[in-house]
């Protein structure tokens, strides 16, 4: 993977950050986006380049077109030819259907939908001849949907569609579409605001008979990225200890 360009969306903290991590060690120069988060993305990018990597950060809102082609332009202005795109970047929110409204809809809609549109576009117009690979950061609740749950599920369902029509789309490019679903992994925001009980309760229902950690997540993508999985693709690949 040496000399190989990657964005993570999403990457100032949790999975991205852990797949930021994980991708450069394995020889990716990466862009680490962020919408807000600053001050995080730049500790990601500054542990990156204490171990001997390469990174940079760079603020995009995806859910704007404008700013994801920007974002894909940064990257090969920066690095070169862009190999790799991972489409972390997502907004996890539930509501009962009582409480439902225009803005939440749009709000999840335009990152968890648009946005992954957006970035997969532009991607695509600068892969190389040879290719490219997208991974797109699913969830399991894309099929197990739970109560309050119902935008971000139908968010996640559709990711999963998009991934397969893209995966046949653009496979004639030698471009593979995969994404990746995890359960629930105890990122520092999951670990903190998720009840003792209701963890316990995912710990029972899971056949691996534990929690997932983001670094679970981030080994899947670099298998994905790499040649060793070159024949796979429109592929939704649970990564989530077997629960279901």
């Amino acid at each position: 993977m040496t000399n190989k360009t990657a964005i993570v969306t999403g990457a100032a903290r949790g999975i991205g950050a852990a797949i930021a991590t994980r991708l450069a060690a394995a020889g990716y120069a990466v862009v680490i986006n962020y919408a807000t988060r600053a001050a995080e993305a730049e500790a990601v990018r500054a542990a990156i380049v204490n171990s001997g990597g390469r990174a940079l950060t760079r603020q995009a809102d995806i859910s704007s077109e404008t700013q994801a082609a920007a974002l894909v332009d940064f990257a090969v202005e920066a690095f070169g030819p862009l190999h790799l795109l991972v489409n972390n970047a997502g907004i996890a929110i539930g509501r009962p259907l009582a409480e439902i409204d225009a803005a939440h809809v749009n709000e999840l809609v335009g990152v968890n939908i648009a946005g992954l549109l957006f970035a997969c576009k532009h991607a695509a117009r600068v892969f190389p001849a040879a290719g490219g690979v997208i991974v797109n950061i699913s969830s399991i609740n894309a099929t197990s949907p739970v109560p309050g749950g119902a935008v971000y599920s139908a968010t996640k369902a559709a990711m999963n569609a998009i991934t397969v029509s893209l995966a046949r789309e653009l496979g004639g490019r030698q471009i593979r579409v995969n994404a990746l679903a995890p359960g629930l992994t105890m990122t520092d925001r999951y670990a903190a605001e998720i009840p003792e009980d209701a963890k316990q309760h995912v710990i029972e229902e899971t056949p691996l008979g534990r929690l997932g950690l983001p670094d679970d997540i981030a080994g899947v993508v670099v298998f994905l990225a790499s040649d060793d999985a070159r024949w796979i693709t429109g592929q939704i690949i649970a990564a989530s200890g077997g629960a279901v």
